[in-house]
């Protein structure tokens, strides 16, 4: 029985070979690989070795080696068929019914496989020829020399229509199969189909097993329609999948754990050449998405190397939105600025390698980028761009997929926005030079003498309780909204009236939050006046002040205006209201999701996983709404609105 071969790739990327493997054989991580006893030979030391990046297991006791199919038919005696039916179950994959035409198709594309390597052959041998003279001056001007140009294939297509069509012909190939695989242009108002690649120099595009299935071309003359050309996708070429040189880079990824994406074909080769053998480039297009999985793939967090002018700039800030959604735990971008003007070839060849060390060495993490990006041409001298970058950010985050990261990437946001806005904040509150500032009005509220944003005396923790984990280690964790819901309390105690409770029944996550609850509700139960002084006095004294310096932190002062000091009795009413609101909500649809989880896990029928698809989408709607309200979104001025 023949299967697709892209259905065992498929089977391939969901079912690693340690995966497969470890239900066997006990395996510990060793680097990048894994290692284990020999399932083949008896043994006491370990022989056996798992390679996830290249996809194979191999065991020096016996010599035996092959992937997650060849590992079931070793250990179980099973056929190549009964191998794949069944890891294809356990990845989930109903196995497809191979059609002759299927089979047919399969059979094309081993045919075009072979017509594409005759063309890399002919490019090859004409660059070397008379008429690739020029051709060959062109690459010599850019430091490509005979070396180069062999390691990487390249060569000349010259300047006639019918060259490569004519020289195709002679080998057996048919047109139908040269139009198959994207190397002559053909139409219905085109009677004789004619060469696609004419007068270039040429590049071949290989696939992750090093098989040509595509080139680019750069025109040598400088009036033509295109500077860069590369073959329309075909059966074999999927631009949007594929990068150039992964082929040759994946194995030296595999060693440094690091691959580097550069905009072009040259710059790829001076890279390589200049002893960066893991660099990549897209294919004449902006990164995508099946890319940049390419890329993480070969490294968790791929360097992205751009030109350094305003085109590898917004080169840059659209990689940035497509990495977004796709973000996980431990898997990230780098961002390198190359020096304005200049290209990866450009440097290498006046600066040599050194200065590409220290390029890379300055490359900046993802959120520096996306935080360079929104601010780099603002001024937030007055509340109402502050509240918009703090909206637009919020954006932003919002359209991480990953809750965890998104998470943390809202921690990071809010805290270069109070980097940001605390010297303003300051100066706003000091007032003109020779001019009382505007500390002390309001009482409890902003600026109040000696206290925090909360009515709280300022009961800053020492640096060694600042460095310890009861306040640095949490902060991360407590969640903007119960931090929120907690504010409002703070700073208007009186909201408990009436509401003990409702407030005393809240499900908070983070258990700081939840002890400096009860102590709020135990104070107003002994009946102190509902003042912020006298609450955060008695926080205090009940040993809760590192709390409420850790609330502090994570709620910057121009967070949702509603619980802040200053806010008017109706707006806290109803910036409260909704805080409670929204948590009961997102309670509520996480128990759902637990239940529509739980009934989908025991009868997997269509309408159970609707419910949890269903139950998945209010939620993710929902963190739209939160993103509003979680550090983001907030009105700076007296009144506005908060949620």
């Amino acid at each position: 029985m023949r299967f697709p071969p892209s259905f065992l790739d498929e089977i391939r990327q969901r079912l690693p070979v340690s995966e497969v493997v470890g239900r066997r054989v006990k395996l510990k991580k060793q680097g990048r690989e894994w290692r284990g006893l020999s399932p083949f030979n008896a043994e006491k030391t370990p022989s056996f070795y798992v390679n996830d990046q290249k996809g194979f297991y191999h065991c020096f006791s016996s010599g035996k080696h092959g992937d997650q199919f060849r590992f079931l038919m070793e250990t179980e005696g099973v056929s190549f068929p009964e191998a794949v039916e069944r890891l294809a179950a356990d990845a989930g994959l109903a196995v497809p019914k191979v059609s002759a035409e299927e089979v047919q198709r399969a059979e094309k594309a081993r045919t075009l496989y072979d017509v594409m390597e005759l063309a890399a052959k002919y490019f090859e041998a004409k660059l070397q020829d008379r008429v690739g003279a020029k051709a060959r001056g062109y690459l010599a001007g850019r430091d490509l020399g005979a070396p180069t140009q062999l390691k990487f294939r390249l060569g000349y297509a010259p300047g006639e229509r019918f060259g490569l069509k004519e020289f195709l012909g002679s080998k057996g190939v048919s047109v139908p199969d040269m139009i198959a695989a994207g190397l002559l242009v053909h139409g219905d108002d085109i009677p004789v189909p004619y060469d696609r690649f004419r007068d270039r120099v040429m590049f071949p595009i290989t696939d992750l097993r090093g098989r040509v299935v595509a080139f680019g071309g750069r025109a040598l003359e400088k009036d033509v329609p295109a500077k860069y050309l590369n073959s329309p996708e075909t059966d074999l070429f999927h631009k949007g999948s594929l990068l150039y040189n992964a082929h040759g880079a994946r194995e030296v990824a595999h060693r440094t754990n690091r691959i580097i994406a550069v905009e072009g074909y040259v710059d790829v080769i001076a890279m390589v050449m200049a002893g960066f053998g893991e660099t990549v480039a897209p294919l004449g297009t902006a990164l995508t998405e099946g890319q940049l999985d390419l890329l993480w793939k070969m490294a968790p967090e791929p360097v992205l190397l751009f030109d350094g002018d305003k085109a590898g700039r917004r080169a840059a800030y659209r990689a940035i939105d497509i990495a977004l959604p796709l973000l996980k735990p431990g898997r990230s971008l780098l961002f390198a600025a190359l020096p304005e003007g200049q290209d990866p070839d450009d440097l290498i060849r006046s600066s040599g390698r050194e200065a590409m060390d220290a390029v890379l060495a300055q490359a900046q993490p993802l959120a520096a980028m996306l935080w360079q990006r929104e601010t780099e041409a603002g001024v937030f001298g007055t509340p109402e761009k502050r509240a918009a970058l703090e909206a637009r950010l919020g954006q932003v985050v919002a359209t991480i997929g990953d809750e965890n990261v998104r998470r943390h990437y809202r921690d990071d946001v809010f805290g270069r926005l109070s980097d940001l806005f605390r010297p303003m904040q300051r100066a706003r509150r000091q007032g003109p030079p020779g001019q009382p500032g505007r500390q002390g009005q309001g009482g409890g509220g902003f600026g109040g003498r000696g206290f925090s944003p909360y009515g709280v005396p300022d009961h800053r923790p020492s640096p060694s309780l600042a460095a310890s984990a009861l306040v640095r280690g949490p902060r991360a964790a407590l969640p903007m909204r119960e931090a929120l819901i907690l504010t409002a309390l703070l700073n208007h105690p009186w909201l408990i009236d009436g509401q003990e409770e409702e407030i005393a029944g809240l499900d908070l996550r983070h258990p700081q939050a939840e002890a400096l609850k009860v102590a709020l509700l135990e104070i107003h139960a002994q009946g102190m006046e509902g003042e912020p002084e006298t609450f955060g006095q008695a926080l205090i004294a009940a040993g809760h002040g590192p709390l409420v310096d850790q609330l502090r932190a994570t709620v910057s002062l121009g967070a949702v205006w509603g619980a802040m000091p200053g806010a008017a009795k109706s707006d806290a009413e109803v910036t409260f209201g909704q805080l409670m609101a929204l948590h009961r909500k997102k309670q509520a649809l996480i128990k759902e999701i637990r239940d529509a989880e739980r009934a989908f896990g025991d009868d997997p029928t269509e309408a159970n996983e609707q419910w949890l698809l269903d139950a998945k989408r209010r939620e993710s709607e929902l963190a739209g709404t939160e993103a509003l309200v979680e550090g983001f979104g907030a009105q700076s001025g007296r009144g506005g609105r908060s949620v």
